[in-house]
């Protein structure tokens, strides 16, 4: 490696045995991955990176992200707590300092924050949640829908067509006004199973479903059971509620961590890890 060359981090965690992570294989484009650990007990997990921030076609960046969250995952799964860097975080190199005394001096003069972090995420997992609503579902409960449903008998082609998109409509802002109502309450119940919640503001649900919420929830890994439960129970007290539930995961969304050296803009929602 020379001075100029870069690093490119994935994660932080406490300090790893050796100077590579023997069961996170290999990062982005199968660069080898170096372990750089300082006398604070931490190390962060990199490749020498010469070029600068990852871009280009979406499906190579899509490509990037998921090897960057493998590496994460692998030395997650090896039962190491870690702070994920985002995607495309990289310490520069220079004439006067290289990359790797730079990250030496970013983690040492960090150790506490980064330390006490790690601290509260041990035993911790992120589990994702998505709630919407049918809005087919939710207009076959309502004696509103049920009366434009009753015009569609034996009205001509042209007038059905009026009558679909009129019951469409409605459905739509029958839905709109359920998820609003239901927002706060099922917040409150996710929150009660959890130790911190983040809303995902940019989550995307399929055609003929309204969003009620989206979040990631900090969990005890002991205690995931709780959220399936409370999950299970908004299923059967709402007909139209449609869950998507997934993890366990690292702790994403709960990191916090700025991340040292130059980090280029964050890729499209649907590209993140």
């Amino acid at each position: 490696m020379t001075d100029a060359e870069g690093l490119y981090v994935y994660a932080v965690a406490r300090a790893l045995p050796g100077d590579v992570p023997g069961d996170a294989g290999t990062g982005i484009d199968d660069a080898p991955l170096v372990v750089v650990t300082v006398g604070e007990g931490l190390s962060a997990v990199v490749h020498h990176h010469a070029g600068g921030p990852y871009t280009g076609p979406d499906d190579d960046v899509r490509r990037w992200v998921v090897e960057h969250s493998e590496v994460v995952d692998r030395v997650w799964e090896a039962g190491f707590t870690v702070l994920p860097m985002t995607f495309n975080v990289i310490v520069a190199g220079g004439e006067e300092q290289s990359a790797r005394h730079r990250l030496e001096t970013w983690l040492t003069a960090n150790a506490e924050v980064l330390l006490a972090r790690l601290d509260r995420l041990d035993g911790r997992v992120e589990l994702r949640v998505e709630i919407g609503l049918d809005q087919e579902e939710v207009g076959r409960h309502d004696p509103r829908a049920d009366a434009v449903r009753a015009e569609l008998a034996g009205r001509p082609a042209g007038v059905q067509r009026l009558l679909r998109k009129r019951l469409a409509r409605l459905e739509r802002d029958l839905t709109d006004a359920l998820a609003d109502d239901l927002y706060q309450e099922y917040r409150r119940r996710l929150a009660k199973v959890s130790e911190d919640l983040a809303e995902n503001r940019s989550a995307r649900f399929e055609p003929g479903v309204v969003a009620v919420l989206s979040v990631s929830l900090l969990v005890p890994r002991d205690d995931m059971e709780a959220v399936g439960r409370e999950l299970a129970a908004i299923t059967d007290e709402q007909p139209a509620a449609r869950i998507r539930y997934s993890g366990p995961w690292p702790t994403y969304s709960f990191a916090e961590t700025p991340g040292p050296g130059q980090a280029a803009a964050r890729p499209p929602a649907d590209l993140r890890p």
